[in-house]
């Protein structure tokens, strides 16, 4: 497989480096611009191992419940055609867990299918003690529709990737959950591809973890491709949450959203993300917007966010980003607690009201109930949360 050799540093993300070959990437510093926000010290031995690495702990496992009529769950070797052909690292650690993992999971969806209930699988973290490295491939055939649920529970030090092809004309909806016990460690890139007229709605929760760092990219492969990426992500104290995201207009008509909020709460809770749209010269006619709010819920806390836009054409419908990090609003508090609701009750509902939006994507109530009780949960704990604003007695609407 070949690289994308690179002699000066690249001028836009599309002329970054790309190998399957763990070699062909420098040693990690922290230093560089794509890791200056990760504590590398916190990754394990997933920020230091080379060349011929192998995995020294258990592999996750899979939980498949029963299947719909056209969905398939199977193991595939690593000569799988398949695999490879979506996703080409371009980080040290995607690289890394491309080159040790030893059989994938692939997740299809056959041509034309439409199951009537959500696909829901489960990964199950063998133990944080020890490197663990997976591959997953989701093939979602020409004008499939189909809902899935992939979650990741457990503990875990875990290198891995996901490859999803969506066919021409097909709908896909993924909701990925990672609520990894608190000793977890995971780095992700997931890469989506649509084809032509391909419709894509992705809500990452992210909610577990000691450090989780995901990466998603997408690529357009015609015309007609619509992505809509959505995350919703919760930090307490002491945990490292960071999401970054390219999306790629390599070809004309295609559109992209992207939303993200998360809260933090407690000291040393951290969260990253950053969003990079690139549109091409030959991308005319592409839509995209982009947006991160964050809500910093006590002091000690700290959300970094960095939108990038980058456009080689002029002939666009559209384009935009935004960025906005702000602490627990104390008018809408005190507008609450004025007219008799109580501290804790006010505090849930502005919480609540954030989330909303994105928790209302996820179409299984089953799970978008039990995402809102964790959210709940973790704000009556109340670490560091800052005090109320006073309400005076007799305060009417």
């Amino acid at each position: 497989m070949t690289t994308l050799e690179t002699s000066a540093p690249p001028k836009t993300k599309s002329q970054a480096l790309r190998s399957y070959d763990v070699a062909d990437f420098p040693a990690l510093t922290g230093l560089e611009e794509e890791w200056r926000f990760t504590p590398l010290k916190r990754l394990r031995d997933l920020a230091t191992t080379g060349s011929g690495a192998v995995a020294t702990g258990a592999a996750p496992k899979w939980e498949i419940p029963a299947l719909p009529t056209g969905v398939t769950v199977t193991t595939v070797g690593r000569e799988d055609a398949r695999l490879g052909s979506v996703l080409t690292p371009f980080d040290r650690i995607s690289a890394l867990a491309y080159g040790a993992f030893e059989s994938a999971t692939l997740i299809s969806v056959a041509n034309e299918a439409t199951p009537a209930e959500p696909i829901q699988v489960r990964l199950v973290g063998g133990g944080a003690e020890a490197i663990a490295y997976g591959h997953t491939f989701i093939e979602i055939g020409a004008l499939a529709e189909a809902t899935l649920i992939l979650e990741h529970t457990g503990s875990a030090t875990l290198a891995d990737n996901v490859e999803i092809s969506v066919g021409p004309g097909a709908h896909l909806t993924l909701v990925t959950v990672t609520d990894w016990a608190r000793d977890a460690v995971q780095a992700q890139h997931l890469k989506f591809r649509l084809g032509r007229d391909a419709k894509v709605l992705h809500v990452q929760v992210s909610l577990g973890g000691d450090l989780v760092r995901q990466y998603t990219s997408v690529e357009y492969a015609d015309r007609g491709g619509d992505m809509s990426a959505y995350g919703l992500y919760f930090a307490t104290e002491g945990q490292h949450l960071e999401h970054r995201l390219l999306v790629d207009h390599a070809v004309p008509d295609c559109r992209s959203y992207v939303g993200y909020r998360g809260a933090l709460q407690g000291e040393q809770a951290h969260t990253v993300w950053v969003g990079d749209v690139l549109i091409r010269a030959e991308a005319t006619g592409t839509d995209t917007y982009e947006i991160n709010r964050n809500l910093l819920l006590s002091d000690g806390a700290r959300a970094d966010s960095v939108p990038n836009l980058e456009i080689e054409t002029g002939e666009v419908a559209g384009a935009g980003h935004a960025s906005a990090t702000g602490r627990f609003d104390d008018e809408h508090l005190f507008y609450l607690m004025a007219r008799g609701i109580p501290e804790d009750e006010a505090r849930k509902l502005v919480v609540r009201g954030f989330f909303a939006e994105l928790l209302a994507k996820i179409p299984v109530p089953e799970l978008h109930d039990r995402l809102g009780d964790v959210i709940e949960a973790r704000l009556h704990a109340g670490e560091g949360l800052p005090e109320p604003p006073e309400v005076q007695s007799g305060a009417s609407a």
